[in-house]
């Protein structure tokens, strides 16, 4: 014990410091802003993702290289929350999860597209690595709604938008129909 008080402040400097570091360089220390708001439209290719929604990535990186090999150059991660994960089990959650593309894209046969029209949204936006960003952007919405006695409603829409170097973190934007 007498060892460790002695060592507290490389302690601190070899460990403590780095990884608050890293963390605020992540955004973890980034709020999100809620706002309302008119939004879209918006035009997607997606794949339908069934179960646990932590496994989005995979489904976006399978649509993504589609994308590539069909020659459209993929815009913003979209993503399109159908069930609660707060309350659907990990086996049943759906979820629609994709990239923005332009309007004109020609899709292969394994991809899906929409059309999110314009209309009124209460959305949340975090500047956040991807693993940090939707907690932030989703209880900023609850904290929001909570002091109206609202909750969340489905869909949500996830966009987010990547920084463009690997040395910042992007900006994840989250959509709700404005109550």
């Amino acid at each position: 014990m007498v060892l460790f008080k002695k060592q507290w402040p490389a302690f601190l400097l070899a460990f403590v410091f780095p990884l608050l570091g890293v963390y605020g360089w992540w955004g973890g220390f980034n709020s999100a802003t809620v706002t309302v708001g008119e939004s879209g439209p918006y035009f997607y290719a997606y794949m339908e993702h069934h179960g646990d929604i932590a496994k989005l990535p995979k489904t976006q990186e399978k649509v993504f290289k589609l994308l590539k090999k069909a020659g459209i150059e993929p815009g913003d991660t979209f993503t399109v929350l159908l069930t609660d994960p707060r309350t659907t089990p990990k086996a049943k959650q759906l979820a629609r999860t994709g990239y923005r593309i332009p309007l004109d894209a020609k899709l292969p046969g394994e991809l899906m597209s929409d059309v999110l029209t314009r209309r009124r949204v209460l959305s949340a936006r975090v500047h956040a690595a991807t693993m940090l960003a939707p907690g932030k952007a989703y209880q900023a919405l609850y904290d929001h709604l909570h002091e109206q006695a609202l909750d969340i409603t489905l869909p949500a829409v996830e966009i987010y938008r990547p920084s463009g170097t690997p040395t910042r973190v992007g900006e994840l934007t989250v959509e709700i129909a404005h109550p």
